[in-house]
């Protein structure tokens, strides 16, 4: 296992369209092994291979169940860890506001608009197809990764002027961090 390098916007695989996994190889089980290390090591709770630099719609979660009424962790800390391949999201109910980052925009985050619940079909890492339906946090972060695989990042969801001024902060940020 290793840690990879998370691409920063504006890399220009962030905005494209991943490729379908068509055979799930000893690659591919590495490529997922690779990326959980890699999102633990950024303290993320999702990631995409494109985010990585690898064309593939694969998708890792680690999220934890959140009382979105108080928003603060459940008291039993429950898990919902995820490994997915080829996921798309087959359902879209209700509305629900959040406070997004992004392994992609680090240090940047912005409240965007998404469905309450949905329903992700896709594969899991034995190639067994899988339907998780989901709600809360799990459900914006499933949004989320599978947004990444379709070339989308979480700003692209924000209007025009709010969008100018998060992507401003963050090259202001990045100025200031190559030049130390």
């Amino acid at each position: 296992m290793a840690a990879l390098e998370i691409l920063k916007y504006p890399a220009p695989l962030l905005k494209k369209k991943a490729a379908t996994v068509e055979r799930i190889t000893p690659d591919i089980k590495r490529l997922i092994s690779d990326m959980m290390e890699t999102m633990y090591y950024a303290r993320g709770i999702g990631l995409a291979a494109n985010q990585v630099g690898v064309d593939k719609r694969v998708v890792v979660l680690d999220v934890p169940e959140i009382d979105m009424e108080k928003e603060e962790v459940a008291a039993e800390k429950k898990r919902f860890i995820l490994k997915l391949i080829n996921p798309e999201i087959v359902f879209l109910d209700g509305e629900i506001k959040y406070e997004e980052g992004c392994l992609s925009l680090p240090g940047i985050t912005s409240e965007v608009r998404r469905a309450k619940d949905v329903i992700v079909r896709a594969l899991d890492e034995e190639g067994n197809p899988v339907t998780i339906k989901a709600a809360g946090l799990l459900a914006i972060a499933l949004q989320h990764e599978v947004d990444h695989i379709n070339g989308m990042l979480f700003v692209d969801r924000l209007g025009r002027l709010k969008r100018e001024l998060v992507l401003r902060k963050f090259r202001k940020a990045m100025e200031k961090e190559r030049a130390l």
